[in-house]
């Protein structure tokens, strides 16, 4: 509080009235709903229908995955305003479970859920820029990743060169899923109004393409909950918003229900002029919409879709390496990691150990087993966390919690978290498997690396340290 002296020798003191009070609900809303709405929905719709086996059970897992993903937002926001610490999940484990747990999370993030989404995003972006010349069959492998390949290298050069460059190309781009999405819509709906909805009636809805099992439907869930991703970076904006114990739980009830319609409605558009077997059979869905629809304008989906997915994989690259900054920085990795460009204020090494771990996954994996991967592994990091969620109401029963959900609200996001990795593990035990024992790995690294004080120096060097 400034304090100015007086002529007379009297002090008066001048209130200061700060010029950044934080954003509105408004404004929250927008930002919940644009980190979650990106490139998965031009994703998974493929990989949700294989799953659930029919059109009508397939809208219904679109929807289902909405209201889960509001269940674990309001269990995130009690989180975000009773330890209000940067670094999400990765703080919150920290601080309830300890560095062990905590360590695991930044562990499995860098080295799977980062990589592997980029990949999948980058993918996505090669499929729709080669689908056009490739309209009768799949785009080459080989040229499918090297175009991701030089994606990622392009968009690593920009974030290593400077922050504007990469928040403004996060700006330009996001135009691109914006414009997609709502061309998709708007013509899918014309077409319902001209009685083309034959794939959506009733009886021909829920005609299953095969019996379902509870195990395909947990991997019909796994690859809606791709599209959802996002939905907990509505923490990272917790300490700004006004009012937070109001406006958070409005801005969740706006936005999820929001993105859920937006998402429903582009699957039912889809639907419109598509049978389930050429929806299964395109590489790039929104493409084949176009080709059907758009006729000598069908040159304007592609092109959205691939400005979303580049934007998509500039905001992940530029997330993921903060992350990395931020871990090493706690000293949960190594301290080159924590080191920024002299004069572009850039993490470089960060941003180069995101691109190398990605290029690695491109090469070895395909897109919908890699969306089971990742999502297997986001479900087990949010689960840990919303269970850390009741074990510190359990520890601290007293601490303010400006926000407080009912308890129904994290056992019911439990309950269908263990349902759903329980037969996730039993329908894809490689593909699930292979990331839980990737994030296993993390505890000899843990003890060695964070927990042994003493080491020898030479370790320290090996690790820039």
């Amino acid at each position: 509080m400034p304090v100015k002296k007086a002529e007379g020798g009297r002090v008066r003191v001048r209130k200061r009235r700060d010029k950044f009070t934080g954003p509105c609900c408004e404004v929250v809303v927008l930002f919940c709903a644009g980190n979650i709405i990106g490139s998965g929905i031009f994703i998974s719709p493929k990989g949700v229908l294989e799953h659930a086996g029919s059109v009508g059970f397939s809208l219904i897992v679109w929807v289902l995955g909405g209201g889960i993903c509001a269940l674990g937002s309001l269990c995130y926001a009690e989180l975000g305003v009773t330890i209000p610490k940067s670094g999400g999940d990765y703080s919150y484990v920290t601080e309830i479970f300890g560095g062990l747990v905590g360590f695991l999370l930044l562990w499995s993030a860098v080295w799977i859920m980062y990589p592997t989404t980029l990949a999948v995003i980058a993918l996505t972006f090669s499929n729709y820029v080669l689908q056009p010349a490739f309209p009768n069959c799949l785009p080459p492998y080989i040229a499918t990743r090297l175009l991701s390949t030089i994606c990622i290298l392009l968009l690593t050069w920009v974030n290593c060169s400077s922050v504007r460059w990469a928040t403004r190309i996060q700006d330009f781009f996001t135009i691109g899923k914006l414009l997609a999405l709502v061309l998709i819509i708007v013509v899918g709906m014309v077409q319902i109004s001209k009685g083309h909805y034959d794939a959506l009636e009733p009886q021909t809805a829920f005609e299953f393409i095969r019996d379902p099992s509870v195990g395909q439907i947990a991997l019909a869930f796994l690859q809606a909950s791709f599209a959802f991703s996002g939905w907990n970076f509505l923490n990272y904006v917790t300490e700004e918003v006004v009012e937070p114990r109001k406006n958070l739980p409005r801005a969740i009830y706006i936005s999820i229900p929001l993105v859920t319609l937006v998402y429903t409605l582009t699957n039912i558009a889809y639907f419109s002029s598509m049978t389930p077997e050429e929806l299964l059979a395109s590489n790039a869905v929104a493409v084949t919409f176009g080709e059907k629809l758009l006729g000598m304008f069908s040159w304007v989906m592609p092109i959205s879709v691939a400005l979303s997915t580049f934007g998509g994989i500039n905001g992940y690259l530029f997330t993921s390496s903060r992350l990395c900054f931020s871990g090493a920085r706690e000293g949960h990795l190594p301290y080159l990691l924590a080191m920024i460009h002299l004069k572009n204020c850039t993490p470089i090494p960060a941003l180069l150990v995101c691109c190398t771990a990605t290029i690695v996954i491109l090469c070895i994996g395909e897109t919908h087993n890699l969306i089971n991967y990742v999502s297997f592994i986001n479900y087990l990091s949010y689960g840990v966390t919303i269970a850390g969620l009741l074990f510190y109401r359990w520890k601290k029963p007293k601490l303010v919690r400006p926000i407080k959900v009912n308890l129904l609200v994290p056992i019911s996001y439990l309950v269908f978290w263990a349902v759903l990795l329980g037969f996730s593990l039993y329908s894809e035990p490689v593909v699930c498997g292979m990331g839980l024992v990737i994030m296993l790995t993390g505890v000899p690294i843990y003890f060695i690396g964070v927990h042994w004080a003493d080491k020898p120096r030479w370790i320290y060097s090996a690790v820039g340290e």
